[in-house]
């Protein structure tokens, strides 16, 4: 039978999961590319043959999406699988459109192909979009379970922006590991609040092998945490599965990819940042929650915010730092540093673009969306000078940082800063206390 060509169109995460579940050793299929989107600098460079397995001896090149098209031609492809997250439906469908009218099909995989069962019993917290709160719903999950005597083990959804084959599977114990693994900002920020709660987080590339060597953690695990990244559903098998939605973006957990999987997917649902959001748009969100999952418990929750020192905003001309994802492909306009300078009485939020250079000019050239906020971008070594640099230029008072580390530890800021910190706050019940008080009876964890 012949073998059918494939390209899987990715952004260096859920592709390739999908590859290592469904496609490698899989003789039915060659996949002749990977093509990259999303996160800068990623293609040019091959998925190495050390993780490939013995079909691609000479591994598997990655290639820039705008090549898609001339690509699927020249490789006779049959199938595209389209494997990346948190995009709007019409993304979706216009790479459907470009594969399709180049002769291929377009497929998406699910969960049944694509998800890994555990030895242990595995939460899972995903959101409706980037930005929504997942990583301190993760946290108030973690705090509670670990207040019970229970080891948890984290799982992050994958960033492998660097070399592939170090990166199969990574494990963070103590904030050394973020040196020694050479991690970018996006991943300190996501890492670092596991390592000094004194939890240990795994990541990587190779899931399968990230889940048989966190089951068996040296420091122990009776639970796996999975901390999910983007919109996008869970690696493995859930016992419970945790959805953050965001009312800030009501309405956009029935409109991008894949968010409404997680809604749909959702034993319990949270609705966060209830303190800041219209009651209007609260409500909207839970009308499509109910539309679409009914049976799913809802958690109200709030993001209250605190700051080192309130008297660097009051009455100053403030630059706010936010998360580089959640402003970018995360769209959003309204972070915790935003609120905390609304909150705290800034006299102006000052406009970065006049004083940015390089990858961050190009960066609010791709989303010109972003308005006056910067976006802490650090995907590699230039991004971060860039990110200094402009900071540094900024005519401000003094810098707001939204991001969830403090930045002053990765590059150096010339102006007084001042951090913004936020939890989930439940409001009510139900919550999440009872949610896993449940799932520990359940698994019999005590």
């Amino acid at each position: 039978m012949k073998k059918k060509n494939v390209i899987i169109i990715g952004a260096a995460g859920r592709d390739f999961h999908n590859f290592n579940t469904y496609f490698r050793g899989n003789e039915a299929y060659n996949v002749v590319a990977f093509t990259a989107a999303q996160i800068p600098d990623i293609d040019d460079r091959k998925y190495p043959a050390e993780l490939a397995g013995d079909l691609y001896p000479d591994g598997i090149p990655i290639v820039a999406e705008e090549k898609l098209p001339e690509l699927i031609k020249e490789k006779n492809v049959d199938d595209c699988v389209f494997s990346y997250s948190d995009v709007p439906y019409t993304h979706v469908m216009r790479m459907s459109a470009i594969v399709n009218s180049a002769g291929a099909n377009f497929i998406i995989l699910g969960s049944k192909d694509t998800m890994i069962e555990s030895k242990k019993p595995v939460i899972s917290v995903g959101a409706v979009r980037t930005g929504c709160g997942k990583s301190q719903t993760s946290r108030k999950v973690i705090e509670h379970l670990m207040d019970q005597g229970l080891k948890v083990v984290a799982i992050r959804h994958p960033m492998p922006y660097g070399d592939l084959v170090a990166q199969k599977v990574q494990r963070y114990a103590e904030l050394e590991d973020l040196k020694r693994h050479k991690c970018t900002i996006e991943e300190m920020e996501e890492y670092e609040p596991h390592i000094v709660r004194g939890n240990v987080i795994y990541a990587g590339v190779d899931y399968e092998a990230i889940i048989r060597e966190a089951e068996n953690d040296p420091d122990g695990c009776d639970v796996i945490l999975w901390d999910g990244g983007n919109n996008d559903f869970p690696f493995y098998k859930s016992d419970l599965m945790i959805t953050v939605t965001d009312p800030h973006r009501a309405g956009h957990e029935l409109r991008y990819y894949p968010g409404e999987v997680t809604l749909r997917q959702a034993n319990a649902v949270v609705i966060n940042k209830m303190e800041s959001s219209e009651p209007d748009k609260i409500q909207e969100v839970r009308r499509n929650i109910e539309s679409v999952n009914p049976d799913a418990t809802v958690i109200d929750g709030a993001s209250p915010i605190k700051v080192d020192d309130s008297s660097l905003i009051k009455g100053k001309k403030v630059l706010v730092v936010e998360d580089g994802p959640t402003l970018t492909h995360g769209e959003m306009k309204l972070g915790a540093g935003v609120i905390a300078a609304q909150k705290f009485g800034a006299a102006e939020l000052v406009d970065p673009r006049p004083y940015t250079v390089g990858r961050l000019t190009e960066t609010f050239e791709d989303y010109p969306g972003i308005g006056t906020l910067l976006p802490a971008m650090g995907y590699g070594e230039q991004q971060l000078k860039d990110l200094e640099t402009t900071i540094n230029n900024a005519d401000c008072d003094a810098v707001i940082i939204g991001t969830p580390i403090d930045l002053n530890r990765v590059i150096n800021i010339k102006k007084p800063t001042t951090r913004v910190y936020y939890d989930l706050q439940e409001i009510g019940n139900p919550n999440l206390g009872e949610v896993l008080d449940d799932f520990v009876k359940k698994h019999n964890l005590k």
